[in-house]
């Protein structure tokens, strides 16, 4: 279903994403930190923090490095699969600092953290209008071309940093896998980092 819609208004992809992320990771989340909770009473929010950071920065790299591995589409693996880590990174640092991670504001949170978008105001925007896409009107085509240039953008960094990585492959066997790794692992730390100080700053937190 998720990945229907994404083919079908791939310019509203990182908020479909975002959507499917609280809905599906959300749940999850949430028990996780409640199964934590139960075990170790005594373990805070930053300490569940920590936690989430160590799995996900694992994970983001990890699938960077899996994710050089597909050839020519590299780029565009790896994106998907950072996205992934990065929501259920967010989602998990949610629910250690006590918010409820499948409300729907932090798919609003997610796009702003990860600079989909600048803000609250114009992530909620584009949310509004990539659940009416099935619908779309001729208010929608703005949010939709701003939405499209936001996804490309990111997708043409990783596509120039793929091609400058296979020149150095061809000297160095093996420095795609070791750069994506790096790199995905070191981006999802400073995730974590901008995502703690947010959920330290809220209500609950």
């Amino acid at each position: 279903m998720l990945a229907a819609r994404v083919l079908d208004h791939p310019a509203f992809a990182p908020e479909l994403l975002a959507l499917a992320a609280v809905e599906a990771v959300g749940p999850r989340a949430r028990e996780w930190a409640r199964r934590l909770r139960d075990a170790y009473p005594g373990a805070g929010a930053d300490g569940l923090a920590r936690l989430a950071t160590r799995r996900f920065v694992r994970q983001a790299g990890a699938g960077g490095a899996t994710a050089a591995l597909a050839g020519a589409f590299a780029p565009v693996a790896e994106l998907a699969v950072l996205l992934w880590a990065q929501a259920n990174l967010v989602l998990h640092l949610a629910a250690a600092y006590g918010l409820d991670p499948a409300h729907p504001d932090r798919a609003v949170e997610l796009l702003v953290l990860t600079r989909v978008h600048p803000d609250a105001e114009s992530a909620r925007a584009a949310l509004a209008a990539a659940r009416a896409a099935d619908a779309p009107d001729e208010a929608g085509w703005p949010r939709a071309a701003e939405a499209a240039w936001r996804l490309a953008a990111p997708l043409a960094a990783q596509a120039g940093g793929w091609l400058a990585l296979r020149l150095a492959s061809r000297l160095l066997p093996g420095a795609a896998v070791l750069a994506a790794a790096a790199g995905d692992a070191a981006a999802a730390e400073r995730l974590a980092a901008r995502a703690i100080a947010a959920y330290r700053r809220s209500p609950t937190g």
